[in-house]
């Protein structure tokens, strides 16, 4: 009977830790998998983009940090005070995660600035405001990220790959970003204006020893994207002093991230190996990396997409763009829209189909609309 249990038990957690890390699973089947056709060696080791990894842990553990220490929702704070009407309102809350995310990553700007806005609406009782505004949110999020290398996880790996400056990476999805953040606007504008007393949410800010340490992190690992310092040595500093310094914001970083790209880099390697898999791939991608990357992502979403579609081709420019287009259109184009979806329906159950229609129909009406300024540009 006891063993029974034990292993009810342990499947039980199987299950829920699929559901939790359902794409760190499937990539690490795949990675299995393709050892089949290049078993285990240490030419594995040149699959990985180490400095990808490095960077990527090194800004996930700073804004991890930020996050814990209280200053984005202060910010947040700081701008509601000059709101006195729900359009306003609406315009703080919505571009909080537009700009915030191309710094602090689109899916920290969710985690950050969802609960903050539920909590806001409902304190100012403008509750029937939820769906549009989380799904503004996750939107303005998901485009405002697509802005910097170290705005969403695919943009960093695909910046370290292509040899773009951080000015040429910018110049290339300036316009999207601007054209999103105007129909982001237009958007809000439509929206009933109606009078409002915001009250601040209750928030408490870190000192200033606190806010100097991950201001330094966040320092050191600007100049590892800058390539002024080794993103290795980097990231080596910033887990030598969260060891000491704040161990449950080195534990908190997204270690599942980390390993799903790891997976991916080894599942790619080993299909490289495969000469009719990659030449066909190439022929697939040659002149048509923008719409292969789009809908790509609506099946697997961007990070994987741009990880599996970087071993096949040099159009880096165009598989940018993709990627980050690709973040539009269904819920798991972007796993970031995951958080708002979630946390929409633990705080109103009642209101997930209609949090589904909004946000499907928003999506897809911006996928065509930055689709259409690709052609023209």
């Amino acid at each position: 009977m006891g063993n029974g249990k034990m292993k009810s038990g342990w499947g039980q957690r199987c299950v829920a830790f699929f559901k939790k890390e359902t794409v760190l699973c499937i990539a690490a089947v795949l990675a299995v998998v393709s050892m089949g056709i290049n078993p285990p060696s240490a030419a594995y080791a040149g699959y990985i983009d180490w400095n990808t990894l490095a960077l990527l842990f090194g800004l996930m553990a700073v804004m991890k940090g930020f996050q814990k220490a209280g200053v984005f929702v202060w910010l947040g704070n700081c701008l509601l005070r000059r709101t006195d009407t729900t359009r306003k309102m609406l315009f703080v809350l919505v571009f909080l995660p537009f700009v915030c995310s191309m710094v602090i990553t689109n899916d920290v700007s969710l985690i950050t600035f969802v609960p903050f806005a539920l909590i806001v609406l409902h304190m100012a009782g403008q509750d029937w405001l939820v769906v549009p505004l989380v799904v503004l949110q996750t939107v303005a999020a998901n485009l405002g990220s697509m802005l910097t290398p170290m705005g969403n996880p695919q943009n960093l790996y695909l910046y370290t790959k292509s040899g773009l400056s951080f000015g040429e990476f910018v110049l290339l999805v300036l316009p999207y970003a601007a054209v999103s953040a105007l129909c982001l606007a237009l958007l809000i504008l439509r929206c009933d204006s109606v009078p409002v007393q915001a009250a601040p949410v209750q928030s408490k800010l870190a000192g200033p020893a606190t806010l100097g340490v991950y201001a330094a992190g966040f320092a050191l690992c600007l100049l590892a994207i800058f390539d002024v310092l080794p993103p290795l040595a980097v990231a080596a500093v910033v887990a030598v002093v969260l060891l000491f310094y704040d161990r449950q914001v080195l534990a908190s970083v997204d270690y599942a991230l980390l390993g799903t790209f790891i997976a991916f880099f080894v599942f790619i390697g080993n299909l490289g190996g495969v000469g009719w898999f990659r030449d066909f791939l190439a022929a697939v991608l040659d002149g048509h990396v923008v719409i292969v990357s789009v809908l790509a992502s609506q099946v697997i979403s961007n990070v994987p997409a741009a990880l599996l579609l970087s071993g096949f081709t040099d159009q880096w420019r165009d598989l940018i763009v993709g990627c980050n287009l690709g973040g539009l259109g269904t819920l798991i184009a972007s796993m970031a829209s995951l958080i708002s979806y979630k946390m929409v329906a633990q705080n109103s159950p009642e209101r997930r189909n209609t949090y589904l229609v909004w946000f499907t129909a928003c999506n897809v009406g911006m996928l065509v609309l930055l689709l259409a300024l690709n052609w023209i540009l």
